[in-house]
């Protein structure tokens, strides 16, 4: 769908969220310098995401003590995750050197019971919020857990482009190509077609962004209009393939 374009998203999305606790000298001797951020990754089974926050967090902020908490309903992704994360320096099981800065959580992201209200720092889902049933449900639950000041992250494909013209002839691309694509390489082509209907059912950068503030969350430009990367509420990514949308939780 985004011809790999989708990897580049990925890394300017963790960019952008800066995860971890940058370390100086006045800082190191803080408590939260010592336990880091908590993080939770929504439908982030295979680890890609937690990966890339967990590898800026330590290289990018010299911070060893933030950790993500990885969240799939389905478990076979999240056996995908473990296996990635197996190999990392984020998952040590020796006795000689532990070392679990990652942990894997089975459940459905309208219902996290099993985890506490306002514990989280940052909350992210990537490409994934579309398939859920109950969007707004799921976003009153990312409000839960989160801590007062902490953020909602969303990287998703939108239904439509910033540039009209291009929005008629991407959606002949997709609605036209994808699934053929999928029949031809994957011999899968029902699986492309969901996604370029899943996508095309999602709500608009403008409706996302005024679910995420019914949700109780603050949209950071949704009132500024200056100009900003959040202009509006959100971030287009190529002509608005794809778009960022934050929320703060209030303090």
């Amino acid at each position: 769908m985004s011809l790999g374009i989708h990897r580049l998203w990925k890394d300017h999305f963790v960019r952008s969220l800066n995860p971890g606790i940058r370390l100086t000298s006045a800082t190191t001797s803080s408590p939260q310098s010592a336990t880091g951020q908590t993080i939770l990754d929504i439908a982030g089974g295979t680890g890609d995401i937690a990966l890339r926050m967990l590898d800026h967090a330590t290289t990018i902020n010299r911070d060893n003590a933030t950790s993500v908490i990885i969240s799939d309903i389905n478990p076979e992704m999240l056996a995908e995750g473990r296996k990635r994360f197996a190999t990392s320096p984020y998952y040590s099981t020796t006795t000689t050197s532990p070392n679990r800065r990652v942990s894997f959580l089975e459940a459905n992201a309208e219902d996290l019971s099993a985890i506490e209200s306002n514990s989280i720092d940052l909350y992210t889902v990537a490409f994934g919020i579309r398939n859920f049933t109950h969007k707004q449900v799921a976003l009153q639950e990312a409000f839960r857990v989160l801590k007062p000041g902490g953020v909602f992250a969303c990287l998703e494909f939108t239904p439509r482009l910033s540039n009209p013209i291009m929005n008629g002839i991407y959606k002949r691309w997709s609605f036209g190509a994808i699934p053929l694509i999928g029949q031809v390489v994957a011999a899968d082509r029902e699986s492309y077609q969901y996604l370029v209907e899943s996508i095309e059912r999602f709500p608009s950068q403008a409706e996302f962004a005024g679910m995420i503030e019914d949700a109780g969350f603050i949209v950071p430009g949704k009132e500024r209009g200056d100009g900003g990367d959040l202009e509006g509420g959100w971030e287009d990514l190529s002509l608005g393939i794809a778009a960022i949308h934050k929320g703060v939780k209030p303090a």
